[in-house]
């Protein structure tokens, strides 16, 4: 099995001795709707153009998709719940361990999130990121990239009670939030390679978009 992967198995086994399982069981039946309402199946894919967007970075500075297009060969894309989710956490730190190598092979990495540009800030302090995480408010661009959905009413008070404040760190009370989501786009704006699952635990491989990038240099 491979690193991350190992690693979020490890979080969720320590997770299911801590939590009281009739909270598991509200968690895990919220998630198993998200997957039989297929909510995956409106977003972008493999194959499809990207969409271009203009947001701001932790330093509240302005970063364009396209732009970074003109600059380097693929950009990868991730879109992320916020520094509150320990599944995110680490699969950015999974990331920023392959950064230094994506950037040897011509690629730029974007993580992107719902959060406002000073909680960005504290994820990227947080995880020591060396790439640019980004701010999408009111879920602008996870919108046209199909991956918003909005969360379940009963796990609203769950995420309080962990000490989640979605509504502070997203500056809006929607409880909108974005399907974990890699993509790897190509110079020509084509998407080549896409990870979606309604499931908020299980995440994309860093090893599979090195591969992917290697196989379309």
């Amino acid at each position: 099995m491979s690193r991350l992967l190992d690693e979020l198995k490890n979080y969720q086994e320590e997770f299911s001795k801590k939590v009281p399982k009739e909270v598991q069981e509200i968690m895990l039946k919220a998630t198993k709707k998200l997957a039989e309402d297929r909510l995956s199946k409106n977003a972008l894919k493999v194959g499809d153009i990207a969409k271009d967007f203009k947001l701001a970075n932790a330093a509240n500075n302005q970063v364009s998709l396209f732009d970074e297009l003109e600059k380097n060969n693929f950009v990868v894309i991730n879109f992320y719940r916020g520094v509150w989710c320990p599944y995110c956490n680490l699969e950015l730190k999974a990331l920023q361990s392959i950064n230094e190598e994506l950037n040897n092979l011509g690629a730029k990495l974007i993580a992107i999130s719902p959060q406002t540009p000073d909680a960005s800030l504290s994820t990227k302090e947080k995880n020591e990121l060396a790439f640019e995480v980004l701010s999408d408010s009111h879920n602008k661009i996870a919108k046209e990239y199909g991956l918003v959905f909005s969360l379940a009413e009963e796990l609203r008070p769950i995420y309080e009670s962990f000490g989640i404040d979605i509504v502070g760190l997203n500056q809006e009370d929607s409880f909108e939030l974005p399907m974990p989501a890699t993509y790897v786009i190509n110079k020509n704006k084509e998407i080549i390679y896409s990870f979606i699952d309604e499931d908020y635990t299980k995440r994309c491989e860093p090893q599979d978009i090195i591969d992917i990038i290697q196989k379309n240099s």
